[in-house]
């Protein structure tokens, strides 16, 4: 079945209440760093907002943050701790268009049937979900993207674990699937590992068996990316060939490393600065049409909270961002539901299977890594 991009469907603003809506509020900042009381909080959906008697998009969004007017016209969304003072900030903690501010949660919805039924099996998904469905979408989804999207992949560190689930990725970053990679320290440290030692926690990638001292390797390899200086010389001066980050590096795919404090090392490039790794996942996350969270759930939250649901191009089409999060706990490829960030695919498995799923359904040669 080829792939069909949902139409977006704008609010209907000649609805009585929206076409009489007053403007929105706006108040000037009186200092950095800090909203003025009564501020309007954003969401991942369409949010309009009245400006001199017109309803204007703020076209890219965030959860948790303020809309700022800018002297152009332009509406910005800006986390608090980033607001100016005299920043044009909107008030309004509504959402029905009565303040000038209107919330759209429906603009991707389809027309579907509903049952009659007022009792059916299976509202929520679990491990025993049929996720068939869902692997084929996903597969279309990735053909079209790789053309016309920006795919950024969020993953923990499972992975690396696994020789099957390395040689996979690696074939979907060298068949151009994969256009940025969110992660933190461990994922880089043991797929490395893995690169140079054929071990992750000392055990080998393949056999799962332990290895002598092994819980040392990846303690070594930190040690070595640090003396090397960046992971791109790592690569060089071991001669690498073979992995997650390396081919990553070998295709020019921006890598976003973020630090926290169980870490090990951590090697050069792990962002160390919460504000400044957030900063840095937000430049990737503005260019994304699809993202897929892979194993890990803080990273998970974190991106999945400044992601929005949609997307303006530059034609001025509003098209949709796919979410995905697997997981093999049900608690946390539900967490970013239970948040209201937005609605997200959530596929209930271990990361290995389903990447190597992924890698079949794409019918790519992944066996040759």
């Amino acid at each position: 079945m080829k792939f069909t991009m949902p139409e977006y469907k704008a609010p209907d603003f000649t609805r009585p209440e929206l076409a009489n809506a007053p403007d929105c509020v706006l108040e000037a900042a009186d200092r950095d760093g800090v909203a003025p009381e009564y501020f309007h909080s954003t969401s991942m959906f369409p949010e309009y907002f009245r400006i001199n008697g017109e309803w204007k998009l703020a076209e890219e969004s965030r959860m948790d943050s303020s809309v700022v007017l800018r002297p152009d016209g332009r509406l910005d969304v800006v986390e608090n701790r980033n607001i100016k003072k005299g920043d044009l900030v909107v008030l309004g903690r509504s959402e029905d268009g009565h303040e000038g501010i209107y919330v759209h949660t429906k603009g991707f919805e389809e027309d579907e049937a509903e049952l009659d039924d007022q009792f059916v099996f299976r509202q929520g998904r679990s491990r025993e979900t049929s996720y068939a469905r869902d692997y084929d979408r996903l597969f279309e989804l990735l053909e079209h993207e790789k053309k016309n999207g920006y795919v950024v992949w969020v993953m923990g560190p499972a992975f690396a674990f696994d020789h099957d689930a390395r040689a996979c990725m690696q074939s979907l970053v060298e068949n151009g699937y994969v256009d940025a990679l969110l992660a933190g320290n461990a994922l880089a440290t043991h797929d490395l590992e893995g690169a140079l030692l054929n071990t992750a926690l000392g055990q080998d990638i393949y056999t799962q068996k332990s290895m002598p001292n092994g819980h040392y390797n990846h303690l070594d390899v930190d040690n070595k990316v640090r003396r090397s200086g960046s992971i791109p010389q790592f690569i060089e001066d071991y001669g690498i060939d073979n992995g997650i980050i390396y081919s990553c590096v070998k295709n020019n795919v921006p890598i976003i490393l973020t630090g926290s404090i169980r870490d090990d090392g951590p090697i050069p490039e792990v962002i160390g600065d919460v504000y400044e790794a957030q900063n840095a996942m937000r430049q990737i996350v503005k260019k994304s049409t699809t993202v897929i969270c892979l194993a890990t759930m803080l990273h998970t939250i974190a991106t999945g909270n400044m992601t929005p649901s949609f997307r303006v191009l530059e034609d001025g089409t509003v098209r949709p961002v796919f979410l995905y999060t697997v997981d093999a706990d049900e608690f946390v490829v539900n967490k970013l539901l239970d948040r209201g960030s937005l609605a997200a695919t959530t596929i209930v498995t271990n990361v290995q299977d389903f990447i190597t799923i992924v890698a079949n359904g794409l019918k790519l040669d992944w066996k040759r890594y």
